[in-house]
């Protein structure tokens, strides 16, 4: 079993989506599940980060007590709300190390979008169609940096019009794409994704 938490449902079920896609020997070995409770990491520090760690792992442990699971891991979404930078950097080394700590040998993975998980899906320009057929991405945002977009959302809802885009269409959006299989190559370069996706691959899938 491998427990989910994030911001929001939306970001949850977009994690679940590139596991598979990233990891699909994890993936298919395990069942996911979700801690709707809100994440706040990036910002504490000292012993309110470790506390607050502290807190989701034991709530992923009791998670998996109650489905009667086997617990192989945690992975946690957060939006870094900024682009990659010295403060990304920062916040993802030592939310990573008090996970670590915390979990004593659960593996856990931290994903922290930068700047938002938006800036993830403008990787997979080509599965806007597969979602909505008057959807696509504009040339000037394929093959970018995008996690030096500052506003990925926004970004999206402004060239996205017919309906507008909405943060709900984000796991939508994958889903296709994954089913399409156009998640294997990101168009485009996103550090924090590459982090996210180097981490997990260091993940064993249980036996």
């Amino acid at each position: 079993m491998v427990v989910l938490a994030g911001e929001s449902g939306n970001d949850r079920r977009i994690l679940a989506t590139l596991i598979r896609a990233a990891h699909p020997r994890l993936a298919s070995s395990v069942t996911f599940v979700e801690i709707t409770d809100q994440v706040r990491l990036r910002k504490k520090s000292g012993a309110a980060l470790s506390e607050a760690a502290g807190t989701l792992v034991k709530k992923a442990r009791g998670k998996a007590k109650h489905k009667a699971g086997t617990l192989a891991g945690i992975v946690i979404h957060e939006d870094m709300d900024e682009c990659v930078g010295p403060a990304y950097d920062s916040a993802r080394r030592e939310v990573s190390a008090a996970l670590d700590r915390e979990s004593e040998g659960i593996a856990s993975v931290y994903a922290l979008a930068a700047a938002e998980a938006e800036a993830w899906l403008l990787l997979f320009p080509d599965a806007f169609p597969h979602y909505r057929a008057s959807w696509k991405i504009p040339a000037q945002y394929r093959e970018r940096d995008t996690g030096r977009r500052r506003t990925p959302k926004e970004d999206l809802m402004s060239v996205l019009r017919n309906p507008v885009f909405r943060e709900s269409d984000g796991p939508e959006v994958l889903s296709r794409a994954l089913t399409e299989g156009l998640l294997v190559k990101p168009v485009g370069f996103n550090r924090s994704y590459d982090d996210f996706v180097s981490d997990l691959a260091r993940w064993e899938a249980p036996g």
